[in-house]
């Protein structure tokens, strides 16, 4: 018992010491560490290096992509150029229009404020953003009926960073006022991925070899974000199974998260495998390929759906879904057609 309870105490020590949150750890703390974007970068170095020139406090910026790319990231390397404090929330912690106002009003002068997910804020609560953006005034509307008034409270300077996955679904008065730009993240070539692996290894104190980071970069669906997660999964596998964290032991860890070598998961193909078997390769409606993976159309739509296009396992068409050529290729099944159109 004695013994059991040292090694709970040593645990608990470890633990502890441990940081809070590996996805911070491995968060690059300057410039020159973030890997990628560069064409966003010199356009956010040329609008943070102007507005300090003239003393000014930056532009709003709107920031959006897929999940995964570094917006989060970026919010804090800018906050860090301008010496300033970050405060971040996200649109759907903020449910009433009193929640936006405190936070407004709480804000120090050069402060930058980051929301996360922006296209979940409610129309209302849009539109008193609106002038807080614009004029750096926040309107109160105090009372009701014929006795309510309006008062005007003026807000300290700052900087606005929003960012999204939905940029559509921002309404076009909000999207004009990030008059600093708006930027969108592009996914990652494999040499950036395996140089941001490189530097989460180093962070996590993983030994391994360039071929290893070579394959891990080339299952991350060519997001940062999923790289970090197969990297820190493949450690944890060779740790306990106490093996060296070489090519071999990369490729049965991904084996068991089920990750093939294109960066499919079971999901995905079974997506494919289902529009070819039961619908000869289509064209089929997200409907019925929905009904027949009893899984929800959003997930396959939102989730699954853009990567199988992006590297051109099936396309969308007027009908429906249809796999490619490639598509057929990467279940081991032969087009019918053997060309690269689609199949129709």
């Amino acid at each position: 018992m004695k013994e059991a309870s040292t090694m709970d105490t040593k645990a608990k020590e470890s633990i502890e010491k441990s940081p809070r949150s590996l996805d911070q750890a491995l968060r690059p703390a300057d410039w020159k560490e973030y890997i990628g974007q560069s064409g966003i970068k010199e356009n956010l170095r040329i609008l943070l290096t102007a507005a300090k020139g003239r003393n000014h406090q930056p532009e709003h910026v709107l920031l959006y992509g897929p999940p995964g790319l570094g917006k989060t990231t970026l919010a804090h390397l800018i906050s860090k150029e301008l010496g300033a404090n970050l405060r971040s929330t996200s649109g759907p912690a903020i449910e009433r229009v009193g929640d936006l106002a405190s936070i407004l009003t709480n804000l120090s002068p050069g402060d930058v404020l980051f929301i996360d997910e922006i296209h979940r804020l409610n129309r209302t609560i849009e539109e008193v953003l609106y002038p807080a953006m614009e004029a750096g005034v926040l309107d109160i509307v105090i009372g009701k009926g014929p006795s309510a008034r309006t008062v005007q409270l003026e807000l300290p300077p700052f900087t606005l960073i929003a960012a999204t996955t939905r940029i559509s679904m921002l309404s076009a008065p909000l999207r004009s006022r990030f008059s600093g730009g708006t930027f969108r993240l592009q996914y990652y070539t494999d040499a950036e991925i395996a140089e941001i692996l490189k530097r989460s290894g180093k962070i996590l104190k993983i030994e391994t070899d360039d071929e290893s980071l070579k394959e891990i970069a080339s299952r991350s669906r060519a997001t940062p974000r999923t790289a970090n997660y197969l990297l820190k999964r493949a450690r944890d596998f060779a740790e306990v199974n106490q093996e060296k964290l070489d090519i071999k032991t990369v490729k049965k860890a991904l084996a068991l998260l089920e990750i093939d070598e294109g960066g499919l998961n079971q999901t995905d193909r079974d997506i494919l495998t289902l529009l070819v078997e039961k619908f000869g390769g289509g064209p089929v409606g997200l409907k019925t390929i929905a009904a027949g993976l009893s899984e929800e159309e959003a997930t396959i739509e939102e989730v699954n759906e853009p990567y199988l296009m992006q590297i051109g396992l099936i396309e969308r068409t007027p009908r429906g879904r249809v796999v490619t050529k490639k598509g057929y290729e990467h279940i081991g099944v032969e087009s019918p057609r053997g060309t690269g159109k689609l199949i129709e």
